[in-house]
């Protein structure tokens, strides 16, 4: 008796859209370019911004961008223990002061506050105590280039592990 194989969930995932760029290639280009030259302007080590936009994507739920971001640290360097404790950065020995306040001034962005505003001047004090205007500025545009593609993934939600122009349905 021969059994066909059953699809697995991998083999079963597809984007909900195809890419952006064939409606869109040079806004998309200008803008993936443009922020990407701002964040890697050497203000802020890219191990610092990296490790910002994975919790970023760890607070949405971007299975796509988690993948992609912790592929990209490994491939910079970084300890499967860093990586990992992400997740759990309050609690962790592997990061900087610098680090910490980076992850603490994302999620402050990302998760509502009942009781007040997201970036109290404290955090603030925190996080210009650690970065000189520049600096600040480029953690600010990591953010926001972060925040500017979380809906891409959880809307088009592209293939996780696929190669970007790879990983939307054709």
């Amino acid at each position: 008796m021969t059994t066909t194989p059953t699809a697995t969930r991998e083999d079963s995932l597809q984007s909900r859209l195809p890419d952006p760029v064939q409606f869109f290639p040079e806004e998309v280009a200008a803008l993936a370019g443009a922020m990407l030259k701002a964040t890697r302007n050497g203000s802020i080590p890219q191990t610092t911004i990296s490790l910002v936009q994975l919790r970023a994507e760890q607070i949405v739920g971007s299975t796509y961008h988690t993948i992609r971001q912790t592929g990209e640290l490994r491939k910079a360097g970084e300890t499967e223990e860093r990586i990992t404790a992400v997740a759990t950065w309050r609690d962790a020995p592997y990061f900087t002061d610098a680090e910490r306040v980076a992850l603490e001034l994302v999620e402050a962005v990302l998760t509502a506050n009942p009781s007040g505003e997201r970036v109290p001047d404290e955090l603030y004090a925190r996080a210009a105590a650690q970065y000189d205007e520049k600096a600040l500025w480029t953690l600010t545009i990591a953010i926001g280039q972060i925040c500017f593609f979380i809906p891409v993934a959880l809307i088009a939600r592209p293939i996780p592990g696929e190669a970007p122009g790879k990983n939307y349905r054709k």
